[in-house]
């Protein structure tokens, strides 16, 4: 995917009044760590399409620019959105790393709830995790405290679901399966929340699993 650069003339409307989210990517034709950079840069406008817009400026061809937002070497990064600069980096920066500065300025699924917010709701007791996937895999690792509905079992006991003691939380491996029952419940009129990133991203954060022995 070709990232597009934006120069002074075209700024205001590419980024300060853009919808989305801006990554703004400043660059050099002679700077070598950037060039080490494109395939970082280039997965992450792939990964991020549609929920986030990167554009790239040349420090030489836009000097006002580098000027203005107080570029002092390539590469940087200046994070925009709804149209101010909310956060700024510099130096080569992996894919995962520029996700995590991103994330607090990305759109969020509906009911998405992330693995830190979920660990606090359960310690405070507001909230029931509910594993969607097959009990074989609950009972090998869980999130504390879960209760478990596999998928194919779960829209004949919603009955059940609504006396947990807390308000149910979806959960699956990887989040997908769980959002979309979650979409396909609240379109039914039931809203449920549902973990961003399933078991693997809360494992992936270092939060506590059960393990039956």
């Amino acid at each position: 995917m070709a990232i597009a650069y934006v120069t002074e003339a075209d700024f205001e409307r590419e980024v300060i009044k853009s919808e989305h989210t801006v990554l703004v990517y400043f660059t050099a034709d002679w700077c070598q760590p950037c060039k080490t950079m494109a395939p970082e840069i280039d997965a992450l406008a792939r990964e991020t399409e549609g929920k986030l817009k990167i554009r790239k400026v040349d420090i030489d061809k836009s000097k006002r620019l580098a000027q203005l937002l107080r570029i002092q070497s390539v590469p940087s990064f200046v994070v925009f959105a709804k149209g101010r600069p909310v956060l700024m980096e510099a130096g080569v920066r992996r894919k995962s790393d520029l996700l995590a500065m991103l994330d607090p300025f990305m759109p969020r699924p509906e009911g998405a709830v992330k693995p830190a917010e979920l660990a606090q709701l359960i310690a405070q007791g507001h909230v029931t995790a509910v594993d969607i996937r097959e009990a074989s895999a609950f009972n090998r690792a869980r999130l504390p405290r879960a209760a478990s509905f596999p998928e194919a079992e779960l829209e004949s006991r919603l009955a059940e679901l609504q006396m947990l003691d807390g308000e149910p939380v979806l959960y699956c491996r990887t989040g997908e399966k769980s959002r979309e029952l979650a979409d396909k419940l609240a379109a039914a009129g039931m809203g449920v929340a549902f973990l961003e990133g399933g078991i693997l991203a809360w494992e992936s954060a270092f939060l506590p699993v059960e393990r039956p022995d």
